[in-house]
């Protein structure tokens, strides 16, 4: 086995006090994306919904898909030329309030 000195409760807890863990937001991988996966993004939930609504009909749950799908393509395509200056105004805010 290895030195006993060296793993300790002690030198755990200071192992994970030193640890530095950030809260990572899961919708920065949007921001890597380039311009054809956004789009790609934008328009596949829609085609998605449309095909299950052809498939299974008219149905309280593709109803449902089908909205959400709609609103999910409508702000994507109205706030993309936003996009750029949003992120640089939550960034300057996220700078403020730190």
């Amino acid at each position: 086995m290895g030195n006993a000195d060296s793993l300790s409760y002690d030198s755990l807890i200071r192992l994970a006090e030193a640890k530095d863990t950030r809260c990572v937001n899961p919708l920065t991988v949007l921001e890597y994306l380039g311009p054809f996966a956004r789009v790609a993004t934008a328009v596949a939930p829609f085609v998605a919904a449309s095909a299950l609504r052809m498939m299974f009909g008219k149905s309280r749950t593709t109803r449902l898909l089908l909205s959400v799908s709609t609103m999910w393509f409508a702000i994507n395509v109205l706030l993309a030329p936003y996009a750029m200056g949003v992120r640089a105004d939550i960034s300057s805010l996220r700078s403020i309030f730190r």
